[in-house]
């Protein structure tokens, strides 16, 4: 067995990985170029409360993700809610719950709508014995729901996540997600927050002698027969046997050495980040978790009202709401400064919200917050091209969100991958 890993990267992955090594005795290294763990999982300081700077839930079919929480003695800090989704189209707000819900959906024809329900209900059978991998969601899903649903709802919905790629995605990724997402089910959260959370794998694997390195960008790395040396941007050198990279395919092509590049055949992709505004509000708005936002006269293309979720003292008793925008680092949005972004989302929300109303006087304080790299834009035929755990011969093992495909990109998934990558460390004979 390995006597040293490093783990690169500090996210929900990179912790998982760490903990389960250090629990069985091997010497880890978790190595995190931030000043922070967590990743998307970060939180901040507001008010004396530790806040999730991006929002998060847990479902009940996130057996890994649960597992995880169980280990760390969390369990009895989760606790489950019903919620609700809503659906805003061309300006107009609409509960999206059900069937009777569904038939109130005046966006589409009535035709459409009783469509609409019928393929929803069968798709998950729909689907099964199709190569959908190679099939674009555009034409799978006009094939079932018509082009008039296509434009009006689907199209935009894809769009707002995957941007100009929404209509060529592989169909198998939409439908592999449909079984996780849906749009009336229970949620679930940890009264510790996020930071609970990472605190707790943080305190974990240090009691297990793992060593835990902040503020630590990986620069290159050099593999040779004795192992694996990494090269820190600070100038220190570590020395491992093993490295689980768990960072994204962009960053990993940087530090890998050139040998190494052509080996493990990285694919060229397209990686979505977020723009995220926090609104700390006096009132509620619509009593939905989640509402995407459709040809509203918004840059944000979806509200989730995390308060239908978490108690309200978790947040001075305020209403905490995010709304999101999907974009690529590269974009005008996203190298915006924050104070101009929450200027004009405000009044943005202001306007869809007017009824309610929703006024200055309102919205106590915006935060804004951005990430690269959040959702790979994964091409046709994916399952052939997406990364193995190891290339040839290198002990350079990859744990990153572009091989969890087809299921959906979540912390439930990238902690399933970690197990799977330790699992291989246990069981492939190359390591014994």
């Amino acid at each position: 067995m390995p006597k040293n890993i490093i783990v690169i990267g500090g996210g929900i992955s990179g912790l998982t990985a760490a903990h389960r090594l250090s629990k069985d005795g091997i010497k880890v290294t978790l190595v995190e170029s931030s000043d922070r763990l967590g990743g998307l999982g970060t939180f901040f300081n507001y008010k004396d409360k530790w806040i999730d700077k991006f929002y998060h839930c847990q479902m009940p079919s996130d057996k890994p993700l649960l597992d995880l929480i169980n280990q760390v003695g969390l369990t009895d800090k989760l606790y489950w809610e019903p919620t609700r989704m809503g659906f805003s189209v061309d300006n107009k707000r609409y509960s999206f719950n059900g069937p009777i819900d569904l038939l109130k959906f005046n966006p589409l024809s009535f035709i459409n709508r009783i469509r609409f329900g019928i393929a929803s209900l069968l798709i998950r059978q729909l689907g099964k014995g199709k190569d959908l991998d190679n099939t674009r969601i555009e034409d799978w899903f006009i094939q079932l729901y018509g082009k008039d649903v296509w434009d009006k709802i689907l199209e935009p919905l894809f769009r707002s996540k995957f941007g100009s790629h929404a209509g060529n995605l592989p169909a198998l990724y939409i439908w592999q997600r449909l079984e996780r997402e849906k749009n009336k089910s229970k949620r679930g959260y940890l009264k510790t927050g996020l930071k609970g959370f990472i605190d707790a794998l943080e305190n974990k694997i240090v009691e297990n002698s793992g060593e835990i390195l902040l503020n630590s960008q990986v620069k290159s790395l050099e593999e040779n027969e004795q192992g694996i040396t990494v090269n820190l941007a600070n100038g220190t050198y570590l020395q491992s046997d093993w490295i689980i990279s768990t960072v994204p395919i962009p960053i990993l092509k940087e530090i890998l050495p050139a040998d190494l590049k052509k080996d493990f055949n990285l694919p060229d992709l397209t990686y979505q980040g977020v723009v995220n505004a926090l609104f700390f509000l006096k009132k509620p708005l619509d009593n939905f978790y989640w509402q995407p936002v459709v040809n509203s006269n918004t840059e944000f293309d979806g509200v989730v009202e995390m308060s239908e979720l978490v108690n309200i003292n978790q947040y001075n008793n305020l209403y905490l709401t995010y709304t999101m925008k999907y974009c690529n680092k590269e974009s005008d949005l996203f190298n915006e400064d924050e104070e101009s972004i929450a200027k004009r989302w405000k009044e943005q929300l202001k306007n869809l919200f007017s009824d309610i109303p929703l006024n200055d006087e309102d919205i106590v304080d915006i935060k804004v917050f951005k990430a690269p790299y959040v959702e790979p834009i994964y091409p046709l035929g994916y399952s052939k091209l997406k990364p193995k755990i190891q290339s040839g011969n290198s002990k350079i093992l990859l744990a990153t969100s572009a091989q969890v495909y087809p299921s959906i990109t979540s912390w439930n998934s990238s902690v399933d991958l970690a197990n799977k990558v330790v699992d291989y460390i246990y069981q492939n004979k190359k390591f014994k």
